[in-house]
């Protein structure tokens, strides 16, 4: 909640200023009953029409006070519960931004998503509800009872014996429904990640006929939503009968013992209506605070879930060390590396690249490919060894300056649902002559020309209206578009013909040969040609060298080569 009060400080101040209205009209609203039973027993029986009229114009008055007073001050709620809103949003969307690949791992995506927009809205109800009902109900209850005392002591005395066991109640059922509704919000990450993968994967969910048995796992997930939810809403729903119960059982003793006290004479008519008005009022207030709580609960668990993404600690840090004078562009120097710390993803790997050298890997899925890669961009941090570029290690440059110095394209990729443009200038303010250089050499300009509206053409999400080698020609083009120091490409020629390959391979060295390349894939023909390649194989070195080096040497290799060209390969 320290980050919530935080983000509304700046608000206090016209917080404040609703609050003072609200409380204006919160006062209007218990005036009312106290001039009806003044009107009742002391001016109708004097029959003075004028003071009739006067004191039923003072209530006009009240009442035209307390409903202007509440919408003025209910647009400042809704004001201060939007802009806090905005804020939360955005901080929470920043720190997601800032989070290390371990700390998205941690945390998985659907429940991001979910914190990002659900909870947000959680918190947001939650604030403009406590800024509605938080003064308004409690100074209702509190002053209903006043008022009541100076109307009638002794039937005050029956509300003030009923009012503990509500507090009881309320406390009971809240202390109950804040861990439910946590549960909630965890089951709901649960089923959007479900929805997740199959909305991803629906092309294969239906190749292998598996519709029936993603509906049963998506059943499972949502009937876990909707048992914890009945069993919140069911929690949080107690109150509202048991405190009608109770307050109604008092409202009924209040009215005998009312009468029994008016044929006495020791109290009057008018006062009774009063008292009976008050309770009316008091019952409201006490519904609202319930609904408060009910609703103070489930924004207090959204709350908590965002601030343990904002408190989540800074796991990249940036650590100085000192540089080496080498004329190597990128080193990794006898690296190892475990994603859950358990058993290494990567063993010993060591490797050196000049600037403008390439570099193929070449392995079997899992053998820690995409691994180096995460690595050298510092997306997670090695156990030992050292990685250095330019002589400096990355755990030393600063993230905004390193991710400056690659152009990738991973291994799933994305575009977004904008023109053909935007997708490749991507936010960088590049003028037309990269942009046009950048897709010539990514081999796309064939296909944008062949668009009607060329550059402008409009991408659908994910790249859903164009064909697979089309969205990867694209996202090279991306990559290359701000000619980057270091350019990664993640298998992303394996929807690319061998033609259109060996085309993106020259346009490579002739326009962008000052950049060293790191090339990952699954085709020899897309590696053969680099200065040097990396076998992998379960996360360790098999090989390193050039094409017709490992021909001699690396046994793995060989037979991938054989096996893809066909026949005994021969390098020379």
């Amino acid at each position: 909640m320290k980050h919530l009060i935080q983000t509304m400080r700046p608000y206090f101040p016209k917080m404040s200023l609703g609050i003072s209205i609200k409380f204006i009209g919160a006062l209007m609203d218990l005036f009312l009953p106290w001039i009806l039973s003044h009107l009742i027993d002391e001016i109708v029986p004097l029959k003075n029409h004028k003071l009739i009229f006067l004191w039923g114009g003072l209530m006009i008055c009240c009442a035209l006070t307390a409903l202007i007073t509440n919408i003025i001050s209910n647009r400042i709620a809704a004001w201060v519960a939007r802009n806090t809103t905005e804020q939360v949003r955005h901080n929470l969307f920043t720190k997601i931004m800032h989070l290390s690949s371990h700390q998205m791992d941690e945390f998985t995506i659907p429940s991001l998503e979910l914190r990002l927009t659900s909870d947000t809205y959680n918190v947001h109800r939650m604030i403009s509800m406590m800024q509605r009902m938080g003064i308004r109900a409690p100074i209702l209850l509190l002053g209903g009872i006043a008022m009541t005392l100076s109307l009638d002591p002794v039937l005050t005395a029956i509300l003030i014996c009923i009012l503990p066991f509500i507090g009881l109640l309320v406390y009971l059922v809240s202390k109950k429904g804040v861990p439910l509704y946590r549960k909630l919000q965890q089951h709901s990450d649960h089923m959007v990640r479900v929805v997740r993968e199959n909305i991803t994967g629906v092309r294969v969910i239906k190749a292998l006929s598996k519709t029936e048995h993603e509906k049963e796992r998506f059943h499972k997930a949502n009937d876990q939503v909707v048992s914890t939810e009945k069993e919140a809403g069911y929690t949080m729903s107690l109150t509202n009968p048991i405190m009608n119960l109770m307050l109604n059982t008092g409202l009924t003793l209040v009215i005998l013992v009312g009468a029994y006290r008016v044929h006495w004479g020791l109290t009057q008519p008018g006062k009774i209506i009063a008292f009976m008005s008050y309770f009316t009022i008091i019952m409201n207030s006490m519904m609202a605070v319930t609904r408060m709580f009910t609703m103070a609960s489930r924004g207090s668990a959204s709350a908590g879930r965002i601030a343990e993404v904002l408190d989540a600690p800074e796991d990249l840090i940036v650590i100085d060390k000192p540089r080496i004078h080498e004329e190597e562009h990128i080193v990794f120097d006898h690296v190892n590396f475990s994603y859950q710390k358990k058993e290494n993803n990567l063993t010993d790997i060591s490797f050196k690249l000049k600037r403008g050298e390439t570099l193929g890997i070449l392995g079997a899925t899992g053998s820690g490919k995409s691994t180096i890669i995460n690595l050298l961009m510092r997306l997670y941090d090695k156990d030992s060894g050292e990685i250095r570029i330019n002589g400096q290690p990355v755990e030393s440059i600063p993230a905004e300056k390193l991710y400056t110095m690659f152009g990738v394209v991973f291994q799933n990729d994305f575009l977004i649902a904008e023109s053909v443009r935007e997708n490749i200038e991507f936010g960088r303010n590049l003028t037309d002559e990269q942009i046009q250089l950048a897709a010539k050499s990514a081999q796309a300009t064939e296909f944008i020309d062949g668009l009607e509206t060329k550059y402008n053409h409009m991408i659908a999400a994910r790249g859903a209206n164009i064909s697979g080698g089309q969205k990867q020609r694209l996202l090279i083009a991306r990559a290359l578009a701000n000619h980057p120091e270091i350019l990664i490409l993640d298998d992303s020629s394996s929807a690319l013909d061998y033609k259109t390959d060996a085309n993106l391979r020259k346009a490579l060295h002739e326009h962008y040969s000052d950049i060293t390349t790191i090339v990952i894939a699954q085709r020899i023909s897309s590696i053969m040609h680099s200065d040097q390649i990396l076998v992998l194989d379960d996360g360790e070195m098999l090989g390193i060298g050039t094409h017709e080096e490992l021909m001699q040497s690396c046994e793995l290799y060989r037979m991938i080569a054989n096996s893809q060209m066909g026949g005994d390969f021969d390098a020379a």
